[in-house]
């Protein structure tokens, strides 16, 4: 499973999150052990000051007052009672009956550690008879239920009970006993669901933040995108943060420079053209002087050669097609049009494939590039077959032919502009040598690809990946 996401957002946000749950933990442990001390501390300064104040009354007082003073001072959460022996040995301390003790010697008049002693037990059992009646028994004989709840006479001593003993200036013990009221969790109280809350919120606003403000970089992906197959896409917009904006500029001004290079390129081309008629058209009017009817013929057929290369390359540098506006149409029944008029031209040609393959694209750009392709096969293999289906989510378009095939350095320098495999430099068996780069460059600006294999069983084939919805 993998822990560090992919994209941008989800890193800025587990980056906000950690953060986010790693502050709140610190805040968190630090308030519950401060709630914690100081919740022990009021209850161990409340007993404290109980307990002293008991102490100082039973010391100026006689011993048979006694019995009767510690019943008097009982109080909900508090029991004390005054006996010869104490009811603890000092055993069992742990960190709350410590904080307590430390109250307890704050508070107490000439204290000395060994005249206090504490201890914790979850069922007090006493041996004297002072015990016994601290232990539960009334003087009606019923079970004291009182002393195990606490101040604000709700149960208590969930966690045990602390059992205190205070050696008074006689020698006489002082002895009490209070339940340890169980804290309730950190996690069960409103403090935390107001901090899970908070922290839910923030992350909320955090992620339509961060998502807001990443937005426009993933529009570079779509615009790059654009940009190979559309040199005339629209900018982005400069939009967003501040670093969104110079990088969201810095690509409207690349994308320009690229277009005004091209736009020059083309209008060098389209002068260069047409300044080139005006002499073509001379030595076509000086051919027709020439006395030997061969040459007559060679220069003019040289002529016309010039004029389809000069046409042809000014149509290669123009992308017409890119102009084409996109649709839907049926690629099936585009092919299978294409296939009969070569058929037509009594070449042989098979189609076969689906009735109907719905496509978004620019219909007449893909008519041209398949054609020229198709053209290909059959000059260079005699036949040609066509099929198509649909695959992954994208056109796959097989044009087979039974020709000698491709050499291996050939399949792609056949791309290249004016490259011709054929040697003779002849326009009806070569052609002008655009033919195969003009069909790449439609269909890589459908987003497709095109390309050249041999057969197993002898021939070419060209195989063409077109997505089912192009771009818009």
């Amino acid at each position: 499973m993998r822990l560090w996401p992919d994209t941008l957002t989800g890193r800025a946000l587990v980056v906000m999150l950690a953060g986010i749950v790693l502050s709140n933990a610190i805040g968190i442990a630090i308030f519950s052990g401060e709630r914690l001390d100081l919740l022990t501390s009021a209850r161990g300064n409340r007993l404290a000051e109980r307990v002293s104040a008991a102490a100082r009354l039973m010391d100026d007082s006689r011993p048979e007052e006694r019995r009767k003073m510690v019943r008097r001072l009982r109080r909900p959460g508090l029991r004390m009672f005054w006996s010869l022996d104490p009811i603890t040995e000092n055993i069992n301390l742990d960190w709350q009956t410590g904080l307590v003790r430390g109250a307890l010697s704050a508070q107490l008049e000439n204290y000395e550690p060994d005249r206090l002693r504490l201890s914790v037990s979850t069922r007090p059992h006493f041996k004297n008879a002072a015990g016994a009646a601290y232990a539960g028994k009334s003087k009606g004989g019923r079970q004291e239920t009182s002393m195990w709840r606490d101040e604000h006479g709700k149960p208590g001593g969930s966690k045990g009970i602390l059992l205190g003993a205070y050696r008074l200036t006689d020698g006489s013990w002082l002895n009490f006993a209070a339940p340890l009221s169980a804290f309730r969790p950190f996690w069960m109280t409103r403090f935390f669901l107001a901090i899970v809350g908070t922290t839910l919120i923030v992350l909320a606003i955090s992620v339509w933040a961060v998502r807001r403000a990443i937005r426009p970089l993933s529009m570079f992906e779509g615009a790059a995108e654009r940009l190979g197959v559309d040199m005339n896409a629209p900018p982005l917009p400069e939009e967003g943060p501040r670093e969104v904006r110079r990088a969201s500029h810095a690509f409207n001004e690349m994308q320009g420079r690229l277009q005004t290079f091209v736009r020059d390129r083309t209008q060098m081309l389209a002068a260069i053209s047409h300044d080139l008629k005006t002499p073509i058209t001379r030595l076509r009017l000086r051919a027709e002087f020439i006395d030997s009817d061969e040459q007559k013929v060679k220069m003019l057929s040289d002529l016309d050669d010039i004029q389809s290369m000069i046409n042809a390359t000014l149509s290669f540098a123009r992308d017409d097609f890119a102009n084409e506006k996109q649709r839907s149409f049926d690629l099936a029944v585009l092919l299978r049009g294409i296939c009969d008029e070569f058929q037509d031209l009594g070449a042989d040609v098979s189609s076969r494939g689906p009735a109907h393959l719905a496509c978004i694209g620019r219909p007449s750009a893909l008519k041209r590039a398949f054609s020229n392709l198709i053209d290909n096969s059959i000059k260079y293999g005699g036949a040609c077959a066509v099929s198509c289906k649909l695959e992954s989510g994208s056109c796959i378009v097989l044009i087979k032919d039974r020709g000698p095939g491709l050499n291996e350095s050939d399949r792609e320098r056949v791309f290249e502009p004016f490259y011709r495999i054929e040697d003779s430099r002849s326009r009806e068996t070569g052609g002008v040598g655009l033919g195969l780069p003009i069909a790449r460059s439609i269909i890589r600006g459908h987003g497709g690809e095109v390309l050249l294999s041999n057969r197993a069983e002898g021939g070419a084939r060209a195989t063409i990946t077109l997505p089912i919805a192009s771009y818009t």
